[in-house]
Order: C-alpha cells, then sequence, then structure tokens
C-alpha cells in the first residue's frame, strides 16, 4: 500500500530519489517498485527500542542529505532515526508523544481517511489540502528469467491449462483464515474442470499448504515455504485467478493485476481494500465484524465458517 505514495511523490516531482528505509524481508518487493530508488535495511525488529542502535543508524544517514521524510508507522520510535539524521522536513501523522520529532505533523481525522492507503497517500500533499487524494494503484515489475528460474529450480512447468492460485495463510491469526476445507473443496471443484491448482504462502504457512493439498486429494502442488518472495511475485504472475484471504500476498496479487477473489472475516475491506479493480471481496458482515481480533472472540468464526465454498465456485464459474 506505501507503493501508492511513492507513486505520487514520483509523478509530484519526476527528479526526486525516493529511498525506504524497511524491514529486510521486504527489500524484494520494494526491488520490484519502478519508484523505489534504494532500499535501505532496517536492522531492529518490530518493538525493539534500542536507543543507541537507532542514534548510530541515524547518524549514519547524515551524510545522504535527504530533504524530506516521511514517517509512516505511528510510533515513537519510528520518528527517532529520522529527527536524528537530521533531515530538515520530517513529515507524520502526531501519535505517542512525537511531535517535537516531527516539523510537518499532522492530525489524521479517521473518518475523513478511512483507508490506510488514504492515509499514506495523504502525507504526499501539504496539510492544509483536504481534498481526498487520488489512490494511484500499486504494481509490481516482473523479472521473465526468475519465472523461469524457479519453475526449473520447483520442478514445475509452466502451466498449459488455467492457473488458480490458492493463498491460504494470514500471519495475523486465524480470524482471518478461511477454512482449509473450505479452500480444498475450491481445488477439488478447479481440478475437475481442467485447472492446475499451487498453493502459495511463507514457510509458517506449510501445515495449512500440505492440509489443503491432502484434502483436495494431492492433485494440487503446494509451494508454500519453498519460493523466496521474488519467486512468488513472479510465479504468481502467472495465475489466471488467485483466491487469498486479507494478508500480504493478496496485496501482492492485486498488484500483479491478477483477477483475484479477496476473502474477508475479522478484518474490514474498507479499511485494507485490494487495490485491484479486478478484485472480487468476498465478507458476510456479520454484526460482530469487523472484530480486529487474531482468534475469534466469541469462537464460532461464523464471519468465515458460513462463507461456503459455493460462493466462490460460483464466481470463479463467472470470470
Amino acid at each position: 500500500m506505501a507503493q501508492s505514495l511513492f507513486k505520487t511523490l514520483a509523478q509530484q516531482q519526476p527528479t526526486t530519489l525516493i529511498d525506504v528505509l524497511a524491514p529486510a524481508w521486504s527489500k524484494a518487493l520494494l526491488a520490484r517498485m519502478a519508484e523505489v530508488n534504494e532500499a535501505i535495511e532496517m536492522p531492529l525488529g518490530h518493538g525493539q527500542l534500542q536507543l543507541r542502535q537507532r542514534y548510530r543508524l541515524g547518524k549514519s544517514l547524515r551524510q545522504k542529505q535527504y530533504q524530506q521524510v516521511i514517517v509512516l508507522p505511528n510510533s515513537l520510535k519510528s520518528a527517532l532515526i529520522p529527527f536524528w539524521a537530521k533531515i530538515p522536513k520530517r513529515t507524520g501523522y502526531v501519535g505517542e508523544m512525537r511531535r517535537g520529532l516531527l516539523n510537518d505533523a499532522r492530525h489524521l481525522d479517521k473518518q475523513h481517511l478511512s483507508m490506510t492507503v488514504q492515509r499514506f497517500v495523504a502525507l504526499a500533499y501539504p496539510a492544509s489540502d483536504r481534498e481526498l487524494p487520488v489512490i494511484l494503484p500499486p504494481e509490481l515489475s516482473l523479472n521473465p528469467d526468475n519465472i523461469d528460474d524457479a519453475l526449473q529450480r520447483l520442478g514445475l512447468n509452466r502451466p498449459q491449462q488455467p492457473l488458480l492460485v490458492l493463498c491460504p495463510g494470514a500471519e495475523f491469526g486465524p480470524a482471518k483464515r478461511w477454512p482449509e476445507d473450505y479452500y480444498a473443496s475450491v481445488a477439488r471443484d478447479r481440478i475437475e474442470q481442467g485447472w492446475q491448482v499451487w498453493v502459495m504462502g511463507s514457510d509458517k504457512d506449510v501445515e495449512v499448504a500440505e492440509q489443503i493439498v491432502n484434502l483436495a486429494g494431492d492433485a494440487c502442488i503446494s509451494l508454500a515455504g519453498k519460493t523466496r518472495l521474488e519467486d512468488a511475485i513472479d510465479l504468481m504472475s502467472l495465475a489466471d485467478v488467485v483466491i487469498s484471504n486479507d494478508s500480504g500476498l493478496m496485496h501482492v496479487a492485486a498488484a500483479l493485476r491478477r483477477k483475484l477473489i479477496a476473502i474477508y472475516g475479522s478484518s474490514d475491506p474498507g479499511f485494507t481494500p485490494p487495490l485491484n479493480s479486478q478484485a472480487n471481496i468476498l465478507r458476510l458482515g456479520l454484526d460482530c465484524s469487523p472484530c480486529f481480533k487474531r482468534e475469534c472472540p466469541l469462537g464460532h468464526l461464523k464471519c468465515l465458517r458460513d462463507l461456503k465454498p459455493e460462493r466462490v465456485i460460483a464466481l470463479l464459474e463467472s470470470h
């Protein structure tokens, strides 16, 4: 979602170089964004204060002579490095006692800017601008050579029939995960229609992916835990349709302009929707949702259990 901000900045200031300080895992993603000049690895993990290391990193960035920094996280510690880097203009939203660290501090109107991506992109404009920002959808570039290399490494051929990619993981928690047996039902249906089915995910999704493969009768292929992020991007580009929970891979599929069925349980598609005009969003909108909990606080997970595979299959039939 931050790429929409990068695209806006590049549109406003075509000669400006955009560097991004971010966790190491995201460097492969940032490398596929044409607007990003350099990805700088953030060596500190989430929740780690480590003031001395932050000071050292900030001091090391002074030589870059940045004119402006836009701080997307709302934490105090995220504003420390830009302050110590002595970047003249430090833009971000007020929060966690960091007004003194930001000199272009904005007050966030959550009702006016209801979507995360709107809140990001609004920071590209002056604080006085009250118009809803135009959202430029994210778009990831591909590496054709890596597509062939990844297929060879994984012992796969380019699909000769329609390809369905399933993304059943959701790192946030089980309240965002559509049931494995539902994914398997959809996989079996597509396989019977002559499709090929791949299941994608991280190391944490291996068990879930294997359950889907087993329930689907071993006719689909699990790539969970077997791909690097850059491989997942390139291989997903081969998909005719992607079915995903509200997850990072959902946003990757959206940025690849794939036909997408996005399934929402505990989260809100009005807050973090897939930024893709071809996306179909499925949610039940129960009274108890969105609860934004990692696990169903009522124990029934009806927001996902009552969203049956037949609805997804009907959408697939319409494509």
